[in-house]
């Protein structure tokens, strides 16, 4: 098993590329079971979460090839609508391939899905939907079992609460539908965003793209042809590497960013006392002179992302005064503070909020990561402590952050990667 290996502290400096979005490219690939030709699919990061689902849509018959970002995929011959619980237990996201499965062949089964362990994210708002899309719904050892052999129906939908992969599953379900399909409470994520733009040009009649609201005009279950497209850059990776300047007081550029799926991110940044230009699609961000505390509560887009909770923690530990984070989206996300405060964090939790005091002088120590994001933020924590930080069970970060340790040690970070 590898794990990373940081000598801090460090300085950073120089330009990296961002990657495509693993969140924007898992729903797209699990919508191209909507379509019955080849199509072709570029900027997709090379990380473990797509590997995954490339092989559960493989096991489902899918024919495809991914070299250098690049997807060719042709879906004509689907021969098993099965996806199983020894891939689906390692990805939530696996989830994603019930509403296209069940709206183009009528029928499917559907591992219960597993994922990082970061509190209750269930899936009971997505089945709710398909059932009042007239899909017949059962749970059996394990499974979803999804049957509607007369083709979904549209209908008027109100999601209980926001819900990003369960919008997504809904949106590619009423893309087959019959009739009118009405999403009420629908995330507004870039991911979801990109998904339904992409199915505009496929021929998918939706309005109300970008809002909570949207009217999609089904097919009747007829798949539906893609146009080559790329993957929106990564939000959640160009916010980690922001994190990873402002951490080590360095002045990094970013290329290939959008800069309009930051702003929550950098609005904080600039709060903590950074200074952030933009210029096309290229983002550099100067150090603060001190870096001052901050208050942040996470909460769905265009608010404060939850995927960047943690790595603001780790920032926090280096800012003057007293920071406040409230977790509001999941209710497991600070198993990270454990691990920072081997570091020598100084966090107090109470409920969902932590309250951290800076700056402190962290201390190089082995730590454990916990789920993806966790991941990353006690890489940071690592650059900014003084000795050597050894960070396990970096699988976590595999799955999606594409060559870290490459990226960071071209801005100049000391850091290896190694086998226990």
């Amino acid at each position: 098993m590898d794990y990373l290996a940081l000598q801090g502290p460090c300085t950073l400096q120089g330009s990296i590329e961002i990657s495509g979005a693993k969140n924007a490219a898992l729903p797209l690939i699990a919508a191209t079971l909507l379509c019955d030709r080849p199509l072709v699919i570029d900027n997709i990061p090379d990380v473990a979460d797509i590997r995954t689902l490339l092989k559960l849509l493989g096991k489902l018959g899918s024919r495809f090839t991914f070299e250098d970002h690049t997807l060719t995929i042709d879906n004509e011959e689907i021969t098993n609508t099965t996806a199983t619980y020894d891939i689906v237990k390692t990805m939530r996201a696996s989830i994603l391939v019930l509403g296209p499965l069940l709206a183009r062949f009528g029928h499917c089964q559907v591992s219960l899905p597993g994922g990082c362990a970061i509190g209750q994210r269930p899936i009971d708002l997505h089945l709710k939907a398909l059932e009042q899309m007239g899909a017949v719904i059962e749970i059996k050892n394990g499974y979803v079992v999804a049957t509607a052999p007369d083709g979904l129906v549209g209908t008027r939908i109100i999601f209980d609460k926001v819900t990003v992969t369960g919008s997504e599953n809904i949106i590619m379900a009423a893309a087959l539908a019959r009739g009118k399909t009405e999403l009420i409470n629908v995330a507004k994520e870039p991911e979801v965003v990109q998904l339904c733009e992409v199915l505009q040009k496929a021929g998918v009649e939706i309005e109300g793209v970008g809002s909570d609201e949207l009217v999609i005009h089904g097919t009747d279950r007829q798949p539906v042809c893609f146009e080559r497209f790329g993957i929106i850059p990564d939000r959640i990776e160009a916010g980690t590497y922001l994190c990873a300047a402002a951490i080590t007081y360095s002045t990094v550029t970013l290329e290939r960013v959008r800069s309009d799926h930051l702003d929550a991110v950098t609005a904080k940044l600039q709060e903590a006392g950074c200074r952030i230009e933009t210029e096309g699609d290229s983002m550099t961000i100067y150090p603060a002179a001190k870096l001052r505390a901050f208050e942040i509560s996470t909460t769905e887009y265009p608010g404060f992302p939850t995927d960047m909770q943690a790595q603001f923690m780790a920032l926090a530990t280096q800012a003057e005064g007293v920071s406040i984070i409230e977790e509001r989206l999941f209710e497991n996300r600070f198993m990270h503070v454990s691990e920072l405060q081997r570091l020598g964090a100084s966090i107090h939790l109470k409920g969902n909020t932590a309250t951290l005091n800076g700056p402190i002088q962290l201390l190089g120590a082995d730590v454990m990561a916990t789920d993806l994001r966790a991941s990353s933020a006690l890489v940071l924590a690592g650059m900014a402590a003084s000795g050597v930080t050894n960070v396990h069970r970096i699988y976590h970060l595999d799955r999606g952050y594409e060559k870290l340790h490459e990226k960071l040690k071209k801005l100049g970070a000391d850091i290896q990667r190694l086998s226990e």
